[in-house]
């Protein structure tokens, strides 16, 4: 791997998501080539109290997984916000 740079960034509150471009060098047809591709990366942030240190969780996914992540997070949302018990995060 030859390094990557981020594209374009976005932050809501403390979650963040990254562009990035990659390129990798391969063979082909016997003659080395360097590709581009691009994958993206979600962030959490949030402040351990009991250490005092910011930490995080990050997942790097591919083009491919971004429709994968809509439906999963459609139905996720259908879930919190669409359920029976008339409860919001205002509620709780």
């Amino acid at each position: 791997m030859v390094g990557n740079l981020p594209i374009k960034k976005w932050r809501s509150g403390f979650i963040e998501g990254v562009i990035w471009s990659n390129k990798r060098k391969i063979m082909r047809g016997g003659e080395e080539e360097e590709v581009e591709f691009k994958t993206f990366t979600l962030k959490r942030s949030w402040k351990d109290k009991e250490q005092d240190i910011w930490r995080d969780e990050k997942l790097n996914l591919r083009r491919q997984d971004v429709p994968k992540l809509q439906a999963i997070l459609n139905k996720i949302q259908e879930e919190l916000f669409l359920s029976d018990d008339g409860k919001g995060d205002d509620d709780e």
